[in-house]
């Protein structure tokens, strides 16, 4: 039986969107442990990994869930058929505050690698904005093909930066040179998002050097990425991949363009 994974992954936005929402701004302080990724649980964050296995569980997939939540578990009587890698909740301080920039993300692969992802989405939670990306079939955004920004000069380009990390003298050290050639820096807190910005040309770059952002935040943003054409590498300039795995952390540098992204790595260097 084929399974129809575009039309399943957009359910699961849907029905996460549906979970969600009552608790958008709820200002939650209660902890319910920490998930498999190192971060504190709060009850939106499950609500939304609830919503997603009940949709996959609806269509009786068998998968192997690798979540920022729960960590890796396998469900059905084939869990390696499919790989499904999720945050089902990436913005989680955003959404406990009130601040509409928040998103899912899932991946699926048939390893449990970076890779080799063949099919993503990032959904928008708060303004109802889906990028789907299937491998060889481009990325689109709300059904629409996207394309990258083709904006090379450094001084008026929009940039992301995430410079969230108790490192945070290591990791400026490192952007001293870039950051004194930009004078338009953003950071809104949900990663998976912020890449798709780079995918569809609402930003020109994106650079997250920390180390500590996880695989499973970026892996859907990636092939999203790749589809629409932008160019995604670690900080020296190579291909990036990485194991998929809850506690696996990736640092890379995405732009719109090769100009774009030659002058930025020259700068990090």
């Amino acid at each position: 039986m084929k399974i129809e994974w575009q039309t399943i992954l957009n359910e699961c936005a849907e029905k996460i969107q549906e979970k969600v929402r009552p608790l958008f701004r709820k200002r939650e302080t209660r902890s319910l442990g920490v998930g498999a990724g190192g971060d504190e649980i709060k009850r939106i964050d499950l609500a939304a990994e609830k919503a997603l296995m009940d949709v996959l569980n609806k269509h009786g997939i068998s998968y192997t869930l690798i979540s920022e939540e729960s960590g890796i578990k396998k469900i059905g009587n084939c869990p390696e058929q499919f790989y499904i890698t999720v945050d089902p909740l990436d913005g989680s301080t955003n959404a406990n505050r009130g601040i509409p920039f928040i998103a899912t993300s899932i991946a699926v692969s048939r390893k449990p690698e970076l890779s080799s992802v063949e099919l993503a989405l990032v959904s928008d939670l708060y303004h109802k904005i889906t990028y789907l990306a299937e491998q060889g079939k481009g990325a689109f955004r709300n059904k629409i093909a996207i394309i990258p920004s083709k904006f090379t000069g450094l001084m008026d380009a929009v940039i992301g930066v995430d410079l969230h990390t108790y490192r945070a003298t290591e990791t400026a050290a490192k952007l001293t040179s870039l950051v004194r050639e930009i004078k338009h820096l953003r950071h809104l807190g949900a990663n998976a998002l912020e890449l798709c910005y780079v995918a569809d040309g609402t930003v020109d770059a994106f650079v997250d050097i920390r180390g500590k952002l996880r695989v499973t935040d970026m892996a859907a943003a990636y092939l999203i990425l790749k589809e629409a054409g932008a160019i995604i590498t670690t900080m020296e300039g190579k291909a990036l991949n990485a194991q998929l795995d809850p506690t696996q952390k990736v640092s890379f540098v995405a732009s719109g363009n090769p100009t774009l992204h030659k002058k930025i790595l020259s700068l990090l260097k």
